[in-house]
């Protein structure tokens, strides 16, 4: 049972990398109800593999790369399906939107400079700016802009975009599954 369960967090997050063409070629037919249906699909199981690899504890670092690499392919088709479909709200929401953007991929970026691959530090804070990033896409897609939603989920992205860059910074080695600053310094000692 146990061997079952632990191939099905990587079977989600291989499904999510799977759809990513199939909401490309939602975004590129214009087909709204189709990106959000898949977004919606690619959000929820990525939700659910998580959940299953902490309850079951089956994390690994396997697990933890493909499930990162899912996550960006899904968070790159998120910025693609607002830069084509809503191109009114992407014009006047362009420099909070590119910041976001250019936030969450500096990181991003220094990582691959420093250690030739992508973060997957499943940090806490990203965990909680995924999911108000996920009720985001889906409330505006299927109820429209909530501006003060919007700024909530901004502000938080931001926080957490900052958080990945100094663990990326800091870390002597890229590792997964990093909690967040207090529990990576907690490790080294520096906080009692």
């Amino acid at each position: 049972m146990k061997r079952l369960l632990r191939n099905i967090p990587n079977l989600l997050s291989a499904y999510r990398l799977l759809a990513l063409p199939f909401i490309a070629w939602a975004i590129w037919k214009g087909d709204r109800q189709l990106y959000i249906v898949l977004m919606s699909v690619n959000l929820i199981t990525d939700i659910l593999d998580g959940f299953i690899a902490r309850r079951f504890n089956l994390q690994t670092e396997l697990g933890a790369r493909l499930d990162s690499t899912a996550d960006l392919g899904t968070y790159v088709m998120a910025f693609a399906g607002f830069i084509v479909l809503e191109k009114e709200f992407v014009q006047e929401m362009r420099w909070p939107f590119f910041l976001l953007l250019g936030c969450y991929a500096l990181p991003q970026l220094l990582s691959f400079l420093r250690f030739k691959r992508n973060t997957s530090f499943h940090l806490y804070s990203s965990k909680v700016t995924g999911y108000l990033q996920g009720i985001f896409i889906f409330t505006y897609f299927v109820f429209g802009f909530s501006p003060w939603y919007f700024w909530l989920m901004w502000t938080v992205s931001l926080l957490a975009y900052f958080e990945g860059l100094v663990i990326v910074s800091l870390i002597p080695q890229l590792r997964s599954n990093v909690k967040g600053i207090y529990w990576m310094l907690k490790e080294k000692g520096r906080i009692a």
